[in-house]
């Protein structure tokens, strides 16, 4: 899947001469953690988080008034204040990609541009929402785990034995075991009516099947 297809496509900005508090009150009210920066053409130019306007209240000039303060904030603007290296991505950009950035650059939040335009944004809710979608968490299912040698033909013939069973598989998610390796982890999900007969299934034809937490793979490891 690709940015484009789950960003949020409206996201809010502001001009460069926006004041901080005003930036704070539109973060407020659409309870959002950024605000993207763009110029009258529309161009990206920073970003501006909560944070950021977190940190420009927390002023060590403790002797001010309140009113004296806000007076001082009103005519301070985001671009003091906004990022400005900002690592954007391209709509084509893969959502595993986005989220590989993000974590890698310790950040929650990509804008997506297009020819030097700003065309929406992901973050990491966006991409923790999709993640779960993939795994059908929120579906009536059944969770269980597989674990195969990282060989050709290994996921092929633990969906084939399901679908003689007449298993629909609801999602699949492989993953490398770390402790081990050359192991996979599939994490399945079916139909939660088929959770007996899937686990029996792959059970008889040699699949080492686990339906709950184990702290040591050791004993379950596949042979062949």
């Amino acid at each position: 899947m690709h940015v484009g297809r789950v960003m949020r496509t409206n996201p809010v900005t502001v001009l460069p001469d926006t004041s901080l508090v005003k930036a704070k009150d539109i973060i407020a009210e659409r309870q959002i953690r950024h605000l993207l920066v763009v110029d009258k053409k529309g161009q990206f130019v920073g970003i501006v988080s909560d944070r950021d306007l977190k940190q420009s209240w927390a002023s060590p000039a403790t002797t001010l008034s309140v009113h004296e303060l806000n007076y001082i904030l009103k005519q301070l603007t985001v671009d003091v204040i906004m990022q400005k290296k900002i690592i954007t991505i391209s709509p084509d950009t893969t959502i595993e990609r986005a989220a590989s950035i993000m974590q890698q650059h310790r950040i929650s939040a990509l804008p997506v541009v297009e020819k030097e335009k700003l065309t929406g944004i992901i973050t990491t809710s966006d991409v923790m929402e999709v993640l779960l979608e993939a795994i059908g968490i929120d579906r009536d299912s059944f969770r269980f785990t597989v674990l195969v040698k990282d060989r050709i033909g290994a996921v092929a013939e633990v969906s084939k034995i399901l679908q003689d069973e007449g298993i629909n598989i609801r999602s699949l998610v492989t993953w490398p075991e770390r402790r081990h390796p050359g192991v996979y982890q599939l994490v399945l999900r079916v139909p939660a009516a088929d959770e007996r007969k899937a686990v029996s299934a792959l059970s008889e034809a040699g699949f080492a099947v686990l339906t709950e937490y184990v702290q040591d793979f050791t004993p379950y490891l596949p042979k062949a």
